[in-house]
Formats: structure tokens, sequence, C-alpha cells
């Protein structure tokens, strides 16, 4: 039986440090609790991503499918999608992880910024945030860039959020 807690996939956590508790595992992908009011878990990696400090796959918002160019080629281009977590036809951690795992909301990444602590910082050569919760479990978000209709662009900015996942 599955709870009812909630689990966010983009961000990480070194698996070398910190500690074991807080930590656990869905359909075989990694999870840890920051210690945040709602209880809502976040993913120690990105959808598509093997460590903490991988970009992991580049999807276009409401898309399943990693791709490296994007445009007006984009499946869900001209579509209104607003909140699509969840929904296992456009969310990408549903739909590669499997239910619970979904992306996380608006709200979800909110609460991240109110009650985390955010630092820049490197993890195994790679810049990004080391957001670090009250218990002082953290997951690390690689600065992965941006894509544009040719390619992956700057690798020196944090993706939008269509790259997370979460669990409800």
């Amino acid at each position: 039986e599955k709870d009812n807690q909630s689990y966010i996939v983009d961000a990480q956590y070194d698996e070398n440090e910190g500690s074991e508790q807080g930590y656990g595992v869905v359909n075989g992908y990694y999870f840890v609790d920051l210690g945040l009011p709602s209880g809502t878990k976040w993913a120690t990696v990105n959808v598509g991503g093997d460590a903490s400090e991988d970009y992991g796959g580049y999807f276009a918002w409401g898309e399943t499918k990693s791709k490296s160019k994007f445009g007006t080629n984009s499946l869900t281009n001209g579509k209104d999608l607003d909140n699509i977590s969840g929904k296992s036809r456009y969310d990408a951690a549903r739909s590669n992880w499997g239910n619970p795992w979904r992306i996380p909301t608006k709200a979800e990444f909110q609460e991240l910024k109110e009650y985390c602590i955010w630092e820049w910082t490197s993890l195994r050569g790679k810049k990004g945030y080391k957001i670090t919760g009250s218990n002082g479990n953290y997951i690390f978000l690689p600065a992965c860039g941006w894509c544009g209709p040719s390619a992956v662009k700057s690798t020196k900015k944090i993706a939008s959020t269509s790259r997370t996942n979460t669990i409800p």
C-alpha cells in the first residue's frame, strides 16, 4: 500500500554524505525528507540521471520523452497546460518512474524556497544549488542550462520547474 506522502524528483542529495535517516526508495528511485511542513519528499536525482549532479533528461513542458531540440515542434506547443503534476500523459516523472512519482507543484517549490537554505556550490565538478532542509538533509539541483530550437544552451542557469518530479 502506498502512503499519501508527496515525493519530488529533480532534486538530489550526495549519496556519499549525510545521514541515512530521512531517505527511502519508491519504485527503485531514492527520495529524501527535508523536514518540510507539508511532509513532501524530494527525489535524489533528476529523471534520466544516475547521480545527484547529473542533469537528467531535458523535457518540454507537458512532454514525457527527453529531447535535445525544442521549438514549435513540441507536442504540447500552443496548448494551455497549467497544473500537469501527476497526470501521466503530461508528467515526465509519472510517465517515466510510475505512480506515485510526479513533478512538483508551484506551491511545493515555494515551500522549498521558504523553508530551506539555498547555497550556490559545486558537487563533483558541477555547479548548482545545495538545498538544505531544517533536519540537515539536502538535495542538489545542478545548473543544467536550458534548451532552444537548435540545442542545449548555457549550463549556468537552473532549469525551470519542468525538470522536477514529485509523488502525491
